[in-house]
């Protein structure tokens, strides 16, 4: 039996969900780069799970989060504010960076309690909103 596009979308949830965890867990063992990385990545992956209700199934290989984002933004019951689209960049740019070693070490130097407390802050509370998004089923 084929997967249907409910499906394919909890499978890219249920894996945002476990990263979110993984935030907060970094975040209260004081692993502060370690706990934005990991809000890049569930916010990317609940981004993509979008993409397969509102595109297709064919989710982009990409990690700049506001472009994928905006392939269909305009299908959706909300707009996206600037605050969230701010968040989104600089996850964004948290993923590129962290791709490379010597990026990824002068990344964790600058990364504190409180950029990490921050970011988790606002990547959970995007996080919630974009749940919001996805379409309700007809039943």
């Amino acid at each position: 039996m084929p997967l249907t596009v409910e499906d394919k979308y909890q499978y890219w949830l249920s894996y945002a969900k476990n990263d979110m965890e993984s935030a907060e867990i970094m975040l209260n063992s004081g692993r502060w780069f370690y706990t934005q990385f990991m809000c890049q990545q569930a916010i990317e992956k609940q981004v993509k799970g979008l993409y397969i209700f509102f595109v297709d199934d064919n989710v982009p290989r990409l990690h700049d989060i506001n472009n994928i984002f905006d392939r269909y933004k305009d299908k959706l019951p909300d707009i996206l504010t600037d605050d969230r689209a701010k968040l989104f960049d600089t996850l964004s740019q948290l993923y590129l960076r962290s791709r490379y070693p010597d990026y990824t070490s002068t990344l964790a130097s600058f990364a504190t309690r409180d950029s990490a407390q921050s970011i988790y802050e606002k990547s959970k509370e995007a996080f919630e909103w974009l749940l919001t998004m996805k379409p309700q089923s007809e039943s």
